[in-house]
């Protein structure tokens, strides 16, 4: 990421210092504070010279769209969730506060903008170890049975919404319904220690705005499929290297920097063009809040902390939110796949309230494609 300073920024729009500060508060232009001055800020040069070339009316109409999938302006509207001034907000409420004290399930009636869940408590399951495998198969048997959501009134949504909840949480945190997700996610791993911990988690990963896997939530259920089928494409997305299993290569990371050194693990990374998926998020300039709750919350393992306090000066980027889930699963001694099994099962709450949504709005999400490719005359 390239960083512009305010004259920069200034010089680059054409504008007063005002109409860059206006820009910053509506999110259109990212800012971080100056590493070398905290005085100071700086401004996210492509969000400038995105807004400039739209003043200018340079752009055309599909450029815009296309340049608004990729971390650009939003796509649609929403009430959920989003990210601003470096907070993450539920429904006007503030993540990290209801961190310290709300549960996932509180969590999820909050998102679905309900009162409480409809659903009938099911016998508990089987002892079982959390799987990824397990959840994309319990889902894939619902979505071919369950009824399109189309035309149904949120009554009977929320109802399904929270029987999807249970296929997910018997498949990922199996236990007895009446106890709460994070103890029982603590006493599958037979880590009763990490329980408040693990709330925390779930609670900060429930929902974070209009990211891969929640859009293709959205997609697939504006064609009017079941909400199992939209939480399952959520799953499958998340499951990728660059969403929800980035954690695999923050262990990679730390793998290497206890057998050679923080520094030399991480300047051989660099300079092999390779990206630190560790640090940085393009929503949060001056840190993740959701890396900032969690590695708060338990002591972080001394190779985790060498690669914190070594990468974040040689990146200039602090520690994300994958970082956190990975140094938390070592301190907490934890399966190697916790982390995307926590990502999930918060997730899953995210997902269902996105899903009701797009359902309520009416609309097809179907986009066009600019075509590049050979005309008639070509051929």
């Amino acid at each position: 990421m390239t960083w512009l300073t305010a004259e920069e920024a200034l010089a680059e729009l054409g504008t007063k210092p005002q109409t860059l500060y206006a820009n910053v508060s509506r999110g259109r232009i990212r800012a971080k504070a100056d590493p070398a001055d905290p005085r100071r800020s700086l401004y996210q040069e492509s969000d400038v010279k995105r807004l400039a070339e739209r003043h200018a009316g340079r752009r055309k109409s599909e450029t815009v769209a296309a340049e608004a999938i990729s971390w650009g302006d939003p796509v649609l509207t929403s009430s959920i969730s989003t990210i601003s001034a470096g907070r993450l907000l539920y429904r006007g409420q503030d993540a990290a506060k209801l961190s310290t004290h709300a549960t996932l399930e509180e969590t999820a009636l909050l998102l679905w903008n309900a009162e409480n869940f409809a659903c009938a408590q099911a016998s508990a399951p089987e002892p079982a170890s959390p799987s990824i495998q397990a959840v994309l198969l319990a889902l894939a048997g619902r979505a071919g049975t369950d009824l399109p959501s189309l035309g149904r009134a949120r009554p009977a949504l929320q109802m399904e919404a929270c029987s999807v909840l249970s296929t997910v949480a018997d498949a990922l945190a199996p236990g007895p319904p009446n106890h709460p997700l994070h103890y029982r996610l603590a006493a599958c791993w037979g880590r009763p220690e990490a329980a408040d911990c693990l709330r925390r988690a779930l609670v900060m990963f429930a929902d974070h705005e209009l990211n891969a896997s929640t859009f293709a939530v959205r997609v697939t259920v504006s064609t009017g499929a079941a909400l199992s089928a939209a939480v399952l494409s959520g799953l499958a997305t998340l499951t990728g290297p660059l969403h929800g299993s980035a954690w695999r290569s923050v262990d990679a990371l730390a793998e290497a920097a206890s057998e050679a050194g923080a520094e030399h693990a991480i300047r051989r990374l660099l300079l092999r063009g390779g990206q630190p998926v560790a640090f940085g998020h393009p929503l949060y300039p001056n840190g993740d809040v959701r890396a900032h709750v969690l590695l708060s919350s338990f002591d972080v393992p001394p190779v985790f902390l060498d690669v914190q306090q070594v990468g974040e000066e040689m990146v200039g980027e602090k520690v994300n939110a994958d970082f956190a889930l990975a140094a938390m699963t070592a301190a907490f001694g934890l399966p190697e796949e916790a982390p995307i099994i926590i990502f999930a099962l918060a997730r899953t709450t995210g997902w269902l309230a996105h899903a009701m949504e797009q359902i309520e709005s009416g609309h097809l999400i179907r986009p066009r494609a600019r075509y590049v490719g050979p005309s008639p005359a070509d051929l």
